[in-house]
């Protein structure tokens, strides 16, 4: 690699006559991430200026240009399935670095999720807690208050052998505790409750976990911000923490494939600190109650690089940048060190030359520093100096657009149903189900989190008599003080599905979330997704793609709910095994009085037990299939109709207030449903299997069919109930046992104290 000094740390680097194998040396030397194909586009783009360029400029077009930022492989599938989605009950306020989605005349409610993969499993505490932090960033920018968030995590199953592990992966154990600290220790102490999530084992995560963030907050419509500038001569002001070496090559880091050598990268990990977060929200939140933000950007993948470039971008405008001014941690920084720095607590705000002074009182008050590190030009070039020098000149549009592929990619063929032995040991299944990693207790998870912080939960994540709580199926947050009117949060995925058929998994998906969110008594209304994958170079992972979003985009078109924001994930594979397609989503739903919101635990003896929805025999990716070790690719199918009408249906009773608890069918079946919500209640149930389909008992009992709910209603209201949805009533809520029996065939009979013990077992010889 031929370099040149042009000033103390600033070289220029000869590409112009460079070979294919010398630009995929500097590609390697740089760290950036690149094809060759992408290398040369870079090196024709200089030779049409007739120079060489500055090692910044090409840091800087490298962090424009990686997946990471660019959506290089996903932006053609995005447009042809996930955005546009329209709703007559859903108004998107606008699109940005989150989505900003009107909850009542006044105000609009701000979320998005998004993943921290790479850095989590190189560095556990430090990449969730990061995680955290970023998507915080992201709702603050937008001017709104981060309520509340999610953390839907994946691992390996924590008993996987050490002795099958590669060379530098960490062990899920470790990981899994690793990671839960972090992102403890972030929210608590930046004190935004933590309602929601998901923890899934897998064997497809052993060397690549997942760990998705999501964050959603309130604002006065006035207040919000854009993530943009349009008008020359303003400011551009850093606000937080000082600006270091940690996070470098963050976004480049995220857009390849790990490997035994990823040890190596923890500079990639940044290093969150909640304590100046706190102060720092405060400080934005009254900024921009006294209007003097013009536009804002949270300092995060990509740093400098991308905030400046893509703010400055969709306003229409060029920057002049002077690096010197930028407060550092560490003496001796290379100009681009600083430029692609993924340093944490950093927000960007655009502020006109008037308002300086009231910022700089603000920041006083809150103990932040503050540096005016340029302004916006006319024109749309970007120029940064360091201490007089010129050392980057670049269109804002080579440097931020960069490539789009429409990649090639095979979709596999999913055969058919295998026959399977019957088992008839139902009581047997039932306890090592509800003992099993996905299904069991993550009190020790959850209690980990402070749910209750800033005092907005209504509906917590754990539901039931005190001492006796049951998992829910959807959190509920009351943001106004003056109102009943309250948001509705859960998240959804199904890996276990979406390997055997993507498209279906996804679809199945979109049910899931929706039906959380009936569970609660609120009506669905936006979604957030986070689209975790392999290798987008390999065909079938590309096909397993478009599959997902296809299906994710088939079933929220039809019950008329739009993606107002999202994130893509890809090369998640390490060592030739990728990751199983695993789309998650985030979504919000909104209940019009809080005091009607329904949970997941039985109230009363003598009370009615219904299912609502069809059981069919498709047991591929079930949870019963996989404890027993047997294979189907028959896989729950949606019926979209059936999807939008039993939630109709539902809402509609909920509202008149004639459901006691409800609690939606997924990992587990039928059976694990209503024992939750029995531990929850404290109270027993007897289900008579003959009131369902004609199948046989177990598929009746564990099958993971989709649009299905079991629903308590009093005896009186009974009638009315079943005017209302189309449901059977199977059963009663009676006694200190749960009993099923098919017609006259008792099936089994398990005490309260049993069920408990095996569900609260799950996780307590992993753990601590």
């Amino acid at each position: 690699m031929k370099v040149t000094k042009i000033v103390e740390g600033v070289y220029r680097i000869h590409i112009l006559n460079a070979t294919d194998d010398e630009l995929m040396e500097i590609n390697e030397k740089m760290g950036l991430a690149l094809s060759l194909d992408e290398m040369k586009k870079l090196r024709d783009f200089f030779a049409s200026l007739g120079r060489d360029p500055t090692d910044i400029e090409i840091h800087a077009i490298a962090q424009g240009w990686s997946e990471h930022c660019s959506y290089k492989s996903s932006k053609p599938i995005l447009r042809k399935y996930i955005f546009g989605i329209e709703s007559p009950h859903t108004i998107v306020v606008m699109q940005d670095d989150a989505g900003v989605v009107e909850f009542d005349e006044d105000h609009a409610y701000v979320f998005k999720i998004e993943s921290h993969n790479h850095p989590s499993a190189v560095e556990p505490y430090g990449g969730a807690a990061t995680g955290v932090g970023g998507i915080i960033r992201d709702v603050l920018n937008m001017g709104a208050k981060p309520i509340a968030l999610v953390d839907p995590l994946f691992f390996a199953p924590p008993d996987y052998p050490y002795e099958k592990l590669n060379p530098g992966i960490k062990h899920p154990r470790y990981l899994l505790n690793g990671v839960v600290a972090g992102i403890r220790d972030y929210g608590n102490r930046v004190g935004i409750p933590t309602v929601a999530g998901m923890t899934y084992f897998h064997e497809g995560f052993v060397n690549n976990i997942l760990v998705n963030a999501g964050c959603i907050g309130i604002v006065r419509k006035d207040k919000i911000v854009r993530s943009r500038v349009d008008k020359p001569g303003v400011l551009l002001v850093m606000l937080g923490g000082r600006t270091g070496r940690d996070g470098i090559h963050g976004v480049n880091f995220a857009s390849k494939i790990l490997s035994e050598k990823s040890e190596e990268e923890k500079q990639a990990v940044q290093l969150g600190n909640p304590i100046l977060k706190e102060p720092l929200i405060h400080a934005v939140l009254e900024a921009n109650d006294e209007g003097i933000i013009y536009g804002m950007k949270d300092l995060g993948g990509g740093g400098l690089s991308s905030v400046i470039g893509e703010m400055c971008h969709a306003g229409g405008v060029g920057a002049e940048i002077h690096l010197d001014k930028v407060p550092l941690k560490e003496e001796g920084m290379a100009p681009w060190e600083i430029w692609v720095s993924e340093s944490q607590e950093r927000m960007l705000l655009a502020i006109e030359e008037k308002h300086l002074d009231i910022l700089h009182e603000i920041a006083g008050k809150w103990d932040l520093e503050m540096s005016v590190i340029g302004k916006t030009t006319e024109g749309s070039v970007l120029k940064i100096f360091w201490y007089g020098e010129k050392i980057l000149e670049l269109p804002l549009d080579f440097m931020t657009a960069g490539v789009e592929y429409n990649r090639p990619y095979k979709i596999k063929k999913v055969k058919q149903m295998q026959e399977i032995p019957v088992e008839e040991n139902y009581r047997n299944i039932l306890l090592k189900l509800l003992s099993s990693v996905n299904i069991g207790s993550k009190e020790y998870i959850v209690r980990q989190y402070d749910h209750e912080v800033q005092g907005r939960t209504v509906i917590k994540p754990l539901q039931g008599e005190i001492g006796f709580e049951t998992h829910g199926d959807a959190a509920i947050i009351k943001p106004l003080k003056d109102s009943w009117k309250g948001l509705a949060v859960t998240v959804a995925a199904n890996p276990q599905i979406g390997e055997i058929d993507p498209y279906w998994g996804a679809v199945y998906t979109v049910d899931e979330a929706v039906r959380n969110l009936v569970a609660v008594g609120a009506k669905p209304h936006s979604f957030s997704d986070c689209l975790n994958f392999g290798n987008p170079e390999r065909e079938e992972i590309m096909g397993e793609f478009v599959e997902s979003c296809r299906g994710l985009g088939d079933a929220a078109r039809y019950i008329h709910i739009p993606f107002v924001s999202g994130n893509v994930s890809f090369y998640n594979e390490a060592f030739n095994r990728n990751i199983p397609p695993t789309p998650v989503l985030m979504a919000v739903g909104i209940i019009e009085d809080i005091r009607k919101a329904v949970t997941a635990d039985f109230k009363s003896a003598g009370n009615y037990i219904y299912i609502v929805g069809d059981t069919r025999e498709e047991m591929g990716g079930s949870e019963y299939y996989r404890l027993m070790g047997y294979k189907s690719t028959t896989v729950p199918k949606v019926r979209f109709e059936d999807m939008k009408n039993r939630t109709e249906e539902l809402l509609k009773a909920m509202g008149e207030g004639i459901v006691e608890s409800c609690h939606d069918i997924s990992h587990g079946g039928m059976a694990v449903a209503i024992a939750e919500m029995c531990m929850g209640g404290k109270i027993g149930a007897e289900i008579d299997l003959a009131k369902m389909e004609f199948m046989r008992a177990d598929f009746k009992l564990f099958s993971e069919s989709p649009t299905r709910w079991i629903c308590e209603v009093k005896p009186e209201n009974a009638e009315r109930f079943e005017e209302l949805v189309k449901a059977r009533r199977i059963g009663q809520v009676s006694g200190e046992t749960f009993r099923v029996r098919d017609g006259r065939r008792w099936l089994f009979n398990v005490h309260l104290n049993i069920l408990r013990n095996a569900w609260s077992s799950a996780l307590r010889d992993y753990v601590g």
